[in-house]
């Protein structure tokens, strides 16, 4: 809940920091306003860390580079045609764009940029009301046409016009809604919701990198699930992301297998939970989350009804790696995001029937070798997985993922797990059996490393010795 008192003291101290009153001061002597604006705002009403500092003010890029050039040590021409400088003053990056009255084409997100001559104009082109307030410096006056206080009290987001406007004059703000619902705890207010639902095509003329920043940042909220939720509802998770609304389609009528769709949110929150709880000081894991997201999206594509009434949903794990890498790609993530998000789902299966036959130490030899760097997301992953409602299988699965890390504990601490490898590599392999590069060396080296994840280490008298035993069987 705010508390207005400590949010006007918040703001307070914001408005008397050594940057916004060492620029505050510069902007007075060279007769513009000046204001901070939107999230910063926000956040320290919110009693929230505030980690930007963006700025509004009446002076064109030309001016603000002139005012702000004696008081930072290096400025940046962000986007100077969308009125945006960039500084760094004291220790602080801060932003400052001079105010806008921006007009949008029907066919395009980009803005026609026309520089305003008010404060209140600036704030009415400003996606939601809570981002639509500033603070005027050095006076401290907060300017709050939209209602934005209002809104912060109530916990709800609204648009400072209609949101039919506003999501048609830039559409990526129904994704942004989507964030602010899970980043702030928010309710979207019901005329903000319809306008999401009707317009949810609009969407289409966004380029997909904008659409993966926005997913991005979302899943790395501390709560996905309310903004993930109005996505899928709302039809906008269609345009971009289809297989997991999909997910939707695996609850038959009769009821005879878990939801998947809730089930993948709940493996998410799980997910995020375990995340906090192993590395509670690390940035949130956006690969694992993508990973908890869709590791079950190959289970529309493979379900199948079986006699009674079995529900089966075979190889989902390999079909839902292939259908993730190339989902990933499309919404134009990195290599290294979908290479690690595509193993982690092909991966997630291998685990289960340990509790029944405990591995033996080559099986597990082969589970780190093959989860390879990604082991600590796989097992915050499988665990994750667990969602069952019935207490004696949970425990008995926990139980089991602890016997199988406290192996993994062991093998490595005995042979060095995470690196596995032959003991003999390539050159020594060529020299021994005295050939030329080629794929003898290939089906050698796979022999001897078989031999490694099935015996352990072997020394290389040893491995020398197998290995020649192996070759002169291919003489033969």
């Amino acid at each position: 809940m705010l508390n207005m008192a400590d949010a006007l003291s918040a703001l307070q101290q914001l408005a008397t920091s050594p940057v916004a009153a060492t620029l505050s001061e510069a902007f007075a002597e060279a007769g513009h306003e000046l204001a901070l604006v939107g999230g910063p705002v926000r956040d320290a009403m919110l009693g929230r860390p505030v980690n930007d500092l963006d700025f509004t003010t009446s002076a064109d890029p030309d001016e603000i580079l002139r005012i702000v050039k004696p008081h930072s040590s290096a400025q940046w021409d962000v986007g100077r045609e969308f009125g945006t400088i960039a500084a760094k003053v004291g220790d602080e990056t801060v932003e400052i764009t001079t105010y806008r009255a921006d007009s949008y084409d029907a066919d395009s997100r980009k803005p026609e940029v026309v520089f305003g001559d008010n404060i209140e104009g600036d704030l009415r082109r400003r996606d939601f009301t809570v981002n639509a307030m500033a603070l005027l410096l050095p006076e401290i006056k907060l300017v709050d046409p939209f209602g934005g206080v209002e809104d912060l009290l109530a916990g709800v987001l609204r648009t400072p016009g209609t949101p039919e406007q506003s999501f048609s004059d830039d559409p990526l703000r129904m994704m942004r809604a989507a964030r602010f619902a899970s980043q702030l705890s928010f309710a979207v207010a019901d005329d903000v919701r319809d306008a999401m639902e009707h317009m949810s095509q609009r969407l289409e003329i966004i380029s997909m990198e904008r659409i993966r920043e926005e997913l991005s940042k979302l899943l790395c909220t501390d709560n996905p699930r309310p903004g993930m939720t109005l996505l899928v509802d709302s039809g906008l998770m269609e345009l971009f992301l289809p297989e997991v609304p999909a997910l939707k389609l695996t609850q038959d009528d009769h009821k005879r297998h878990k939801d998947v769709y809730e089930h993948s949110l709940t493996v998410v929150d799980q997910a995020i939970d375990l995340e906090h709880e192993r590395f509670p000081d690390a940035e949130p894991d956006l690969v694992l989350r993508l990973a908890a997201l869709l590791h079950d999206i190959g289970k529309p594509p493979t379900r199948r009804f079986e006699g009674g009434g079995v529900v089966t949903f075979h190889h989902h794990d390999v079909v839902g790696s292939k259908m993730a890498k190339k989902r990933l790609r499309e919404l134009r993530y990195d290599n290294d995001t979908i290479k690690a998000v595509a193993r982690l789902v092909e991966l997630h299966l291998r685990f289960f029937g340990y509790s029944d036959a405990p591995w033996s130490d080559s099986a597990v030899r082969r589970y780190v070798r093959d989860a390879g760097p990604y082991l600590e997301q796989l097992h915050i992953l499988v665990r994750a997985d667990v969602t069952t409602r019935n207490v004696r299988k949970a425990d008995r699965l926990a139980f089991a993922y602890d016997d199988l890390e406290e192996r993994i504990r062991v093998l490595s601490e005995e042979e060095e797990l995470q690196a596995v490898r032959p003991d003999l590599n390539g050159e020594q392999i060529m020299e021994l059996l005295e050939i030329a590069p080629g794929p003898i060396v290939g089906k050698a080296y796979k022999f001897l490393l078989e031999l490694r994840l099935d015996e352990g280490p072997l020394g290389e008298e040893e491995a020398t010795r197998r290995l020649k035993e192996w070759y002169a069987t291919l003489d033969a």
